[in-house]
């Protein structure tokens, strides 16, 4: 059994580099896919790799559909008067949006529900939803299944409200893969989402308020890039450990997924540290491009023969807290190496059944490889101030950072154990599950159901 020595505990618990990458990262300002933040962040991750003794760095490019937000705004009129509203503490575009300029009465579909939208017509109409799913309803609505059944009930734009307060406009992919998507779209803040929900109300059956949707953007092809490196000895299976670089532009991307990226860094810093004790090869990978289409994992997933993967553990979304939750996707063997992880630092590590299908773990998991997604909680994190320009340095600590490059560390040591066996599952298995959970039906919406004809990448004929 591997476990860490207590000299590499504590230079782990002491060390700041991964910190400073943090820092760095967050300093570029805009890491969106395809853009120049995007491949600065690589670069400097590649040199972290580098700095912290890994061996085969790589960066390796790839194609993807780029997008440039410009100007967006939007005209209310409402009691004989007009407002305007274009602060970035009000609204900001959603990438893949198309540009354009249309003029209709705003409908407020309330959570944005599949159910909300059967048998409504809203031709001409400006349709509007929250960004969150209620908690009884079992599973989470992605704001791009939303947008797609306004798009296909008539409507000819979408406003998308947070509803976390904060004059906190949210953004976010609305996963057309394959070039924008066919109706103007923008993330409103709670308070004007909250102002525009009041005024449908008071003119309920009365003819509605008229308002003005306005947005520029520019979408043209671009490039991204995976990072990656490897340690320990040479051998036929690998697990992997992943995270991604980019990021949405409104903010800096500090937690998402900054701080993935730095815990990459980390976690390739201790295990250089034990690497004669490491019986599997572990590869790091950082990839590109996650936030518009998890472009950079099917790019890797598909140039890469899988069956020389034993596992991968993704980790997205872990700067809330230190308090690590792994999801295992129900790969055997995988949730019970951090269990015993828990048990050996004395740590709570939840470890949660149920599909996550929204990250880079899963274009692995639909495949039938041993999948796993760590992230952290947070009392009320939820999303929170995620994709929007609230995801900052101030708000992570680098006493979390530390602690779950420790457990990660640990945890990927245990995976990568020669007589552990980590056993993937049947894609069938996996489609039925999905099915179970209803991730199916925004699949389906969204054209990203990965078992029909119909593929979620650009690349599927050359590379199916």
């Amino acid at each position: 059994m591997t476990t860490l020595p207590s000299e590499t505990v504590g230079d782990a618990y002491t060390d700041s580099t991964a910190w400073e990458l943090l820092a760095d990262l967050s300093d570029l300002g805009d890491r969106m896919p395809g853009h120049e933040g995007e491949a600065v962040g690589a670069s400097l991750v590649a040199d972290a790799f580098e700095d912290a003794g890994l061996s085969e760095v790589a960066v390796t490019e790839f194609p993807i559909p780029g997008w440039w937000r410009g100007e967006a705004s939007l005209r209310l009129d409402h009691r004989g008067r007009s407002h305007v509203f274009d602060g970035s503490h009000e609204l900001v575009e959603l990438p893949g949006t198309p540009s354009g300029e249309v003029t209709g009465e705003i409908v407020d579909m309330g959570y944005g529900l599949p159910e909300d939208f059967e048998d409504v017509d809203l031709s001409g109409c400006i349709a509007m939803a929250s960004s969150i799913t209620p908690d009884d309803y079992g599973r989470w609505v992605h704001r791009s299944e939303k947008y797609d059944y306004a798009s296909e009930s008539g409507a000819e734009g979408f406003l998308f409200y947070n509803h976390i307060e904060g004059a906190l406009p949210p953004t976010g992919s609305i996963n057309h893969t394959n070039g924008p998507g066919p109706i103007p779209a923008v993330g409103l803040s709670k308070e004007l989402g909250s102002r525009l929900t009041r005024h449908c109300d008071e003119v309920a059956g009365d003819g509605g308020i008229e308002a003005t949707l306005s947005v520029e953007a520019r979408n043209e092809p671009a490039t991204s890039a995976n990072v990656e490196a490897v340690v320990g000895p040479d051998t036929d299976e690998e697990v992997l450990y992943t995270a991604h670089v980019d990021a949405h532009d409104v903010g800096v991307g500090a937690n998402d997924n900054g701080f993935g990226s730095a815990l990459a860094v980390g976690v390739g810093r201790v295990l250089a540290s034990i690497e004669d004790e490491l019986e599997t090869r572990v590869r790091l990978v950082v990839f590109g491009a996650e936030e518009t289409g998890l472009y950079g994992s099917y790019y890797w997933s598909h140039t890469h023969d899988l069956d020389d993967v034993k596992c991968v553990l993704n980790v997205d979304g872990a700067g809330y807290s230190r308090n690590l939750e792994i999801y295992p996707h129900g790969a055997s063997g995988l949730g019970e190496a951090f269990e015993e992880v828990e048990d050996e630092f004395d740590v709570p590590i939840v470890v949660e059944d149920g599909l996550r299908p929204h990250s880079d773990h899963w274009p692995f998991v639909q495949r039938g490889v041993a999948g796993g997604q760590g992230r952290s909680t947070a009392d009320g994190s939820g999303r929170g101030w995620g994709h929007t320009h609230g995801d900052t340095l101030d708000k992570l600590d680098i006493r979390d950072l530390r602690e779950l490059t420790v457990l990660c560390a640990a945890g990927v040591a245990k995976l990568a154990e020669a007589d552990r066996e980590i056993e993937g599952r049947d894609p069938e298995a996996v489609k039925a599950e999905t099915i179970e959970e209803g991730h199916d039906v925004g699949m389906k919406a969204t054209d990203s159901w990965p078992w029909g004809e119909e593929r979620p990448w650009p690349w599927a004929d050359e590379l199916a």
